[in-house]
């Protein structure tokens, strides 16, 4: 089962309220809790996310960062606030009011990537059949 760990900072001109809407967009399950200027939240589904990255037919992007922010067992990239807020997944660079560092972690990683970003030319990482649907 895979562990989803989200920060994002929150700035004074920011509704907390807004900020934690975008997160759940993205990760209906998150539990939040605050840390100085910023939430955390912490999830153990990568469904909803999944999905997203299905309709919106970004499969070979959304795989590509997560093969690219791999280490070990662990795999991190950033997500823009303001696209997330209306429920869409937009690989973010820098941002002048913060983005969303999600970190996600699971023993078989390889698996996990296959089944939240297949690829649309067919380069498994591993064979379909290793993952189940309930993930």
């Amino acid at each position: 089962m895979p562990h989803v760990r989200v920060e994002v900072p929150v700035y004074p001109t920011e509704s907390v309220a807004k900020v934690k809407l975008a997160c759940l967009n993205l990760f209906p399950d998150l539990a939040f809790r605050e840390e100085r200027d910023a939430l955390v939240g912490e999830a153990a589904s990568l469904e909803k996310f999944r999905e997203l990255v299905r309709n919106q037919k970004i499969r070979d992007t959304a795989r590509d960062v997560l093969i690219k922010g791999r280490q070990g067992n662990l795999t991190s990239f950033r997500l823009s606030k303001q696209a997330a807020f209306v429920g869409r997944v937009n690989f973010a660079a820098p941002a002048p009011l913060g983005d969303i560092h999600v970190t996600v972690e699971d023993e078989d990683l390889d698996a996990l990537i296959d089944y939240v970003a297949a690829s649309t030319v067919g380069h498994r990482l591993v064979k379909p059949n290793d993952r189940s649907e309930g993930t």
